[in-house]
């Protein structure tokens, strides 16, 4: 079997990602932040850990460092406990529907207002795109750093800025850009959500809500949280006002593991890497007349390339590659937006390599493309 669905879900992991969650679970046992016996102190020191971990790679304060179960209950937590009535928000046209869908959500309510902001190759263009949408009521704008489904980077560090110039908060959605691109909340971001499984070498189950600290976000769930145990009011501090309930230990200590791996590592050597793989595959579909890549000239993208070939229906491709012993990502990657921009119905067919795919891969997928 041959992975190239990195974007989903990176694999394989380090091994030091399944040892480390193979320790919390034989070793840390108790709950976090609930005991002051010895196996909850060692689950909390894990959480700790990984908060300063995070903290130090995004430019956070670690208390300002929340746990989710993923990229999209920190983006529900960002947009859902900062909009307020009659707000306005502006989101990109290549957002995820884990962005797209709670903004929809509170526009059907009659809660907020939200405008879709073109993307195209040009990020002078864009960043205009943006800010003629400004309206009085205008309280955040919601961008991905790169889209899921072409690669494409987004200019995030001229929309912080811009954020900066309008007083409005940034919340960007940086499942396909940490771990890849070298993002911090200095870049004008004030709360940061991003997935643990994909660029960072985590495990399922784990995401985080980065925050500036100046953007106060309520709470959407209550419940435990082993500080003011005393009060039945959640707490308004973060991290406890968004952790209430158990954290997944054993994945934030598989999240740990894949961050300190990352660290210790070039991640501009690991872009170019899997830029190159990206390069190659590019180079074999250019010289198939029935493909179609989805890329924009002068534009800048992160490893990843979305293709379709001739009439084959994208879900057709994909599985034909399935029973060839490849994994690669059909139809709309969860991202309707970002297909209606490139008017891709049917979706595309999503190649996805990760530090751990060779050159010698791609060629072998290719012959296999060449085949049919």
């Amino acid at each position: 079997m041959i992975y190239f669905d990195n974007a989903a879900t990176t694999y394989p992991k380090p091994p030091a990602v399944p040892e480390a969650v193979n320790r919390a679970i034989r070793f840390a046992g108790g709950n976090p932040g609930r005991g002051g016996h010895m196996l909850a102190r060692r689950s909390g020191d894990i959480v700790f850990r990984a908060r300063e971990t995070a903290a130090a790679m995004f430019g956070a304060k670690p208390e300002h460092v929340v746990f989710t179960l993923n990229c999209t209950q920190a983006l529900n937590f960002a947009i859902q406990g900062t909009l307020r009535q009659g707000d306005h928000v502006i989101l990109s046209s290549m957002e995820h529907n884990s962005a797209a869908r709670p903004i929809a959500a509170l526009a059907k309510k009659g809660i907020i207002s939200y405008s879709i902001a073109e993307i195209t190759a040009d990020r002078a263009e864009t960043l205009q795109n943006i800010r003629q949408l400004i309206q009085p009521q205008t309280r955040a704008i919601v961008c991905t750093l790169v889209s899921n489904v072409t690669g494409q980077i987004l200019p995030y560090r001229e929309i912080g800025a811009l954020c900066r110039e309008k007083h409005l908060i940034f919340i960007a959605d940086g499942a396909q850009g940490c771990g890849i691109l070298p993002v911090t909340l200095d870049d004008g971001i004030h709360l940061l959500c991003t997935a643990g499984h994909k660029g960072l070498y985590g495990i399922m189950g784990t995401g985080m809500l980065i925050s500036d600290g100046t953007v106060p976000i309520r709470s959407l769930m209550q419940g435990g949280t082993g500080s003011l145990s005393a009060s039945l009011d959640q707490p308004d501090f973060l991290p406890d006002a968004l952790e209430a309930g158990t954290v997944n230990v054993p994945g934030i200590a598989g999240l740990l593991a894949g961050m300190q791996w990352l660290m210790h590592r070039d991640t501009a050597q690991i872009f170019a890497h899997e830029t190159d793989l990206c390069r190659r595959l590019i180079k074999g579909l250019q010289a198939m007349p029935e493909a179609r890549i989805y890329r924009l000239p002068n534009a800048d993208y992160a490893p990843v390339v979305s293709f379709t070939l001739g009439k084959e229906l994208p879900d057709d491709t994909a599985q034909r590659l399935t029973e060839r012993g490849f994994c690669l990502r059909a139809g709309l990657q969860c991202a309707p937006l970002a297909h209606r921009t490139l008017g891709t119905e049917h979706g595309t067919v999503r190649f996805s390599p990760s530090v751990f795919n060779s050159g010698r891969e791609v060629e072998q997928l290719l012959q296999t493309l060449r085949r049919a």
